[in-house]
C-alpha cells in the first residue's frame, strides 16, 4: 500500500471501496476536511491521476481500505458491489458505518431518460447487501446526487437535502455529522426499507441530465 506522505492526527480513518468518479469525489471531500483516507481498488493503475493531484491520499486493495477505515465508503457500480465487499472482506467491515453510495442501475439504456434498475421496488440493492452482510452498519448517503455536487455544493437554493436510511442509529447520526460538514441537510428516512425510495432518486436526478444535458442540481426538503 502507498504510503501517506502527511499522517493527520485529526479526523477520521476513511476507507472508499472504489476507484470511479464518486469514489475519487468523496476521497477529495474527505481530504478536504482533515481526514486521513485509503481508496481501496483492483486497478491503482485508474487512480494515478487522481494521485498525482492528492499527494495526502493513500492507495490500496479493497481490503486494506476497509480494514483502514473507521467508516467505510462504497461506491463502485451496483452491479459490482457484494463482489467488492466480498475483496473488502466480511472481517474487516464488521461492526463499521458503511456509507453505501451505490444505485442498482442495469446494464441497459435508458427510456425517455430514465434508468433502468436491476431490483424490484419490493427490495433495495442495500437490503440484499445488509442481508448478504448482516454485521455491517450500512447507512443509505450520496447517491442521490451527482459526484459534482457531493462536497459542499454551491447552490443558489441553500444547503440541500441528502436522504439517508438505515437500521442502526447511532451510524445514521455519524453520516449526519459527515454530511453536515459536507454542506447537507439531512432528511433521514428511517430503517433499511426506506432505500426502495431512495434508490430511486437517482432516477429522477439523471432525467434532466439524459434529456437536456442539466447536471448540476440537487433535492431539498422544505418544511413549514
Amino acid at each position: 500500500m502507498r504510503a501517506c506522505t502527511d499522517q493527520r492526527e485529526m479526523g477520521m480513518k476513511v476507507g472508499i471501496i472504489g476507484s470511479g468518479v464518486v469514489a475519487e469525489a468523496l476521497a477529495s471531500g474527505f481530504l478536504k476536511h482533515g481526514h486521513q483516507v485509503v481508496l481501496g481498488t483492483r486497478s491503482a493503475d485508474k487512480l494515478a491521476a487522481w494521485v498525482k493531484a492528492n499527494p495526502d491520499s493513500q492507495v490500496g486493495s479493497m481490503a486494506e481500505a476497509a480494514a483502514f477505515g473507521e467508516v467505510v465508503v462504497l461506491a463502485v457500480k451496483g452491479g459490482a458491489t457484494k463482489d467488492a465487499l466480498t475483496l473488502a472482506g466480511a472481517g474487516n467491515l464488521a461492526g463499521k458505518v458503511v456509507i453505501d453510495a451505490t444505485n442498482p442501475i442495469a446494464d441497459l439504456p435508458p427510456v425517455n431518460g430514465v434508468l433502468r434498475f436491476f431490483t424490484s421496488m419490493d427490495e433495495s440493492l442495500m437490503e440484499q447487501l445488509q442481508k448478504a452482510f448482516p454485521a455491517v452498519r450500512f447507512v443509505k448517503a450520496f447517491n442521490s446526487v451527482g459526484n459534482g455536487q457531493m462536497v459542499n455544493p454551491a447552490l443558489p437554493g441553500g444547503r440541500p437535502s441528502m436522504f439517508i436510511c438505515g437500521n442502526d442509529d447511532a451510524a445514521k447520526q455519524q453520516v449526519r455529522g459527515i454530511l453536515d460538514q459536507f454542506g447537507w441537510d439531512t432528511e433521514d428516512m428511517g430503517k433499511i426499507e426506506a432505500a426502495r425510495a431512495i434508490e430511486p432518486l437517482c432516477m429522477l436526478w439523471c432525467i434532466p441530465g439524459l434529456l437536456r444535458n442539466e447536471w448540476s442540481h440537487a433535492f431539498k426538503v422544505l418544511h413549514a
